[in-house]
């Protein structure tokens, strides 16, 4: 048995492949639902309603769609051109802390002029943070693995000394948050008496141009060209070092514009805990997409779909909500076999 290239892979198999993926993973994971003492068809059934079953319960799958849209997008711009880049739950907490300096009364504008300001502030802060690896990859051969993921920390770290000290808001009852973002700041609600807020069609918007820029300009042809083969590239005259840094930055902004996000529309003030790990799990949601802007979305709902449906499962079936980190990482095993599979035949000899 061995594996071989395919000549041409069927658009059907392309799309296929993937669904089939998830399908699988469901059922396998149905075995630990079954063996935690659920019955099966009527917890998926309570997981599906608590993700998509009414206004409130789809509104908060949207919202936590929201910034795993951005940090997937992130991961995979910098995958593409193979910038490992780890440290998206660092670039989203500068993207939250550079909204809380600038959207906290230092700079009061007009709406129309105040949240783009602030997305373009963030999203600087953000491609600033990641452009330090780059540069030490580009110009010292410094492993960016280990340099974005140690900057989560000393994010994480800085925003937790700014929160206990200089930032913390003194009419939040001695609780370690910060000032809210001014009235003029706050992202517009979409659904009355929800939480869904205009991030969504920011990052809706930003997956439609992040495609068009990788598919259809020299910028994407040349991010491509760096993470498929480096010498080759370097033949036909593309520059490998701008190139990286060019995506660093990009990258570094996707991931700290979920931040802004998370701070100008879901809770209006910066805290500890904004992130629940989106840094991370937009990882998975680009792998999950194969690496595809607009894949990026429906992977997105998909793991905000499992995550807000488990919360309901548990409630209702007595199932530990961890299944979703179980469906979580198995659907991205599954899935990169069945990509696999899409790319390459199995031939019996």
């Amino acid at each position: 048995m061995q594996l071989e290239p395919r000549l041409q892979t069927p658009l059907w198999m392309t799309v296929a492949a993937p669904v089939a993926a998830v399908v699988i993973v469901l059922l396998l994971c149905g075995g630990l639902i079954a063996w935690a003492g659920a019955p099966l068809v009527d917890s998926y059934i309570a997981l599906f309603k608590g993700a998509f079953g009414s206004k409130f319960a789809l509104a908060e799958t949207l919202v936590r769609a929201t910034p795993l849209i951005l940090t997937g997008l992130a991961a995979a711009v910098a995958f593409r051109a193979k910038l490992w880049n780890i440290g998206g739950e660092g670039q989203l907490y500068m993207g939250a802390l550079a909204t809380t300096y600038f959207g906290t009364g230092l700079v009061v504008l007009p709406a129309p002029l105040m949240i783009p300001f602030l997305f373009v502030v963030g999203a600087i802060a953000g491609g600033l943070l990641l452009l330090v690896p780059a540069l030490l990859k580009t110009k010292l051969k410094v492993d960016e693995v280990v340099t974005t993921l140690l900057l989560n920390f000393v994010i994480l770290l800085l925003t937790n000394y700014l929160l206990f000290g200089p930032w913390k808001d003194p009419l939040a009852m001695g609780w370690p948050q910060g000032a809210p973002v001014v009235d003029s700041g706050i992202l517009p609600n979409l659904i009355a008496k929800t939480r869904l807020h205009g991030g969504l069609i920011f990052s809706l918007i930003a997956a439609v141009c992040i495609w068009l820029v990788m598919s259809k300009t020299k910028w994407g042809l040349e991010i491509r060209a760096v993470g498929l083969n480096q010498d080759a590239a370097t033949f036909a005259g593309i520059p490998i070092n701008k190139t990286i840094i060019r995506t660093a930055l990009i990258s570094g902004g996707l991931a700290a514009c979920a931040g802004v996000t998370e701070v100008a529309g879901t809770k209006e003030y910066l805290t500890l805990d904004i992130s629940p790990g989106f840094g991370y799990t937009g990882i998975a949601v680009a792998m999950l997409a194969g690496l595809n802007p607009l894949g990026v979305i429906l992977a997105a709902l998909f793991i905000a779909g499992i995550y807000n449906g488990a919360d309901s499962m548990s409630r209702a079936m007595d199932v530990s909500n961890y299944i979703a980190d179980v469906i979580t990482a198995a659907s991205l095993l599954m899935v990169m076999l069945a990509v696999m599979l899409t790319r390459m035949r199995i031939r019996f000899g």
